[in-house]
């Protein structure tokens, strides 16, 4: 898509400090970090949000999930543990429409969730 911010960051057009790359999807630090890990992992195809992507295949979502497994584990958060969050829409505040899940980590983190 155009317009969408992570589109033009997985093309490259905007910078990021990545974290992970392979052909289908990117991990890259968030600017407004909201743990001291705060990673996002995007697939490099558009679809706008966790709900948009139930008519993509399960290898596409399996493929994300297993992605951001695979980042927590390299930054170190697997034994400690950490958060997987994925916004989706307005009342949920998903502020950029392109899917990505959140990971978070590094602390321990609050009781609640909102």
């Amino acid at each position: 898509m155009e317009d969408c911010l992570f589109c033009k960051i997985a093309a490259g057009e905007i910078p990021s400090k990545k974290a992970y790359e392979d052909d289908e999807v990117l991990a890259f630090y968030d600017i407004a970090p909201q743990a001291p890990v705060h990673v996002l992992v995007i697939p490099k195809k558009h679809v706008s949000d966790v709900y948009a992507a139930r008519g993509e295949s399960d290898a596409f979502l399996a493929g994300l999930l297993r992605t951001a497994a695979k980042v927590a584990g390299e930054l170190g958060l697997a034994e400690s543990g950490f958060r997987l969050v994925s916004n989706c829409g307005a009342d949920a505040r998903q502020s950029v429409p392109h899917l990505h899940v959140h990971i978070l980590g590094g602390k321990q983190l609050g009781d609640r969730m909102d």
